[in-house]
């Protein structure tokens, strides 16, 4: 009885700060959402983006959209390419990829947004049925934002079974519709083992950056407890803390900071489509139009080898000759970006940053031990609903409060 009304507390608190957090405006809306899907040989998957992002408020301290975040499958991402002119350049954190845009969107304009996500640990081999591998597959959703239309495409060559019912055009499966906000979609595909090369320590269950861990239901209501808590003491002592850190220098003087990527670009020798040889600057064939990009992989300053530590040394946009290797480059990519620890003075400041906002739904509802896509996407704007980053969705806490009353009666 005493777990029971302690979690009619929780809840109760809950709900009156559901009511209490006023209702948001629409900041951005999603016109179309298209995913392509071509396995390789090695069994790692092709995924192909195309976002049309629409801009519905720049103004009242959210600022103009100047880069997304979207969740993919898992943190084992082999690559990722900017198709489009709109892609600046592509950073990965664990299990998303934020495609930072050639400029800044405002209200009413669209950014149409291509790139491309080499994935693995994708499949699980005998999942279903001896002999038959299965990927399971849930693109990256929005939480905050609506998605007018949907489509996912997947190449069905080789492939024995799917689900669910959808149309196959041209050598793909194809599913389309519109998501609410916060709605998802899942596809499965299902080949014989041996139509391409799968490896059984590869499997999904393997993804474990993924999983939530199997916390217990009693973990759960402490850290429900804890962010509700913070929900309660955070307003009050974070303009405390934000006015004793302004005079103490902690703020940061500036809107923005400068922020610096290093990309190791290796490029082909001739053109992997028409063969003719790659000229020098080049990085898509002049004749077929295909890319002569062969691998790039970001450089950390934490990750940098020793025999990569004068790639430390190239600060200023462009691309460099990289080693002795004829066709490696090292890729710069400065930028400014909104500086975390700037409080605008007499409350104009903004809630987000340009472009960014976390709404990972695995971390409270999704409990999914498999690769699919337990995140979500947005930008700066929606973290007005989500200020500390609790991830804690409201909805949820909604249901709680009626599943704990319940629970008093009995």
């Amino acid at each position: 009885m005493r777990g029971k009304i302690t979690g009619f507390v929780i809840s109760l608190l809950a709900c009156v700060l559901l009511f209490a957090v006023p209702v948001m405006a629409d900041t951005d809306e999603i016109l179309d959402y298209t995913i392509t899907v071509d396995v390789n040989q090695d069994a790692t998957v092709n995924i192909n983006y195309h976002i049309d992002w629409k801009v519905l408020d720049s103004g009242s301290g959210i600022g103009p959209l100047t880069w997304i975040k979207v969740g993919v499958p898992n943190s084992h991402v082999v690559m990722t390419q900017g198709i489009s002119s709109t892609v600046d350049h592509i950073d990965q954190s664990g299990s998303y990829v934020e495609v930072y845009l050639d400029r800044d969107y405002y209200e009413g304009e669209v950014a149409s947004i291509d790139f491309l996500v080499v994935q693995d640990y994708m499949y699980q081999v005998d999942k279903l049925t001896a002999g038959e591998t299965v990927y399971s597959f849930t693109p990256g959703w929005f939480d905050d934002i609506r998605v007018d239309s949907f489509t996912i495409q997947w190449n069905n060559e080789n492939c024995i079974s799917f689900t669910p019912e959808c149309l196959i055009d041209d050598g793909y499966n194809v599913w389309e519709g519109s998501l609410g906000k916060g709605e998802h979609f899942t596809v499965t595909m299902t080949y014989p083992n041996d139509a391409y090369d799968f490896d059984l320590s590869k499997s999904e269950e393997n993804a474990a950056d993924d999983t939530n861990g199997g916390l217990s239901d009693i973990l759960y209501e402490i850290i429900g407890f804890v962010v509700v808590i913070a929900f309660i003491i955070l307003p009050i002592a974070l303009p405390i803390w934000i006015i004793y850190s302004g005079h103490r220098g902690f703020n940061g003087g500036e809107r923005t900071i400068e922020k610096t990527t290093r990309v190791k670009v290796t490029y082909y020798d001739a053109c992997p489509g028409c063969g003719a040889p790659r000229k020098e600057g080049a990085k898509y064939c002049e004749y077929c139009g295909k890319s002569l990009v062969k691998s790039e992989e970001t450089i950390t300053e934490e990750q940098l080898k020793k025999e990569e530590k004068e790639a430390a040394s190239f600060n200023k946009n462009g691309e460099y000759r990289y080693g002795s290797a004829p066709n490696t480059f090292i890729r710069v990519s400065s930028v400014r970006v909104p500086n975390p620890h700037y409080h605008a003075p007499s409350g104009t400041g903004r809630s987000g940053g340009g472009g960014h906002h976390s709404s990972c739904a695995c971390a409270s509802s999704c409990a999914c031990a498999c690769a699919c896509a337990c995140a979500g996407g947005g930008r700066a704007g929606c973290t007005t609903k989500d200020f500390y980053n609790t991830d804690l969705k409201l909805t949820a806490l909604a249901r709680a409060c009626g599943s704990n009353r319940k629970a008093i009666r009995e």
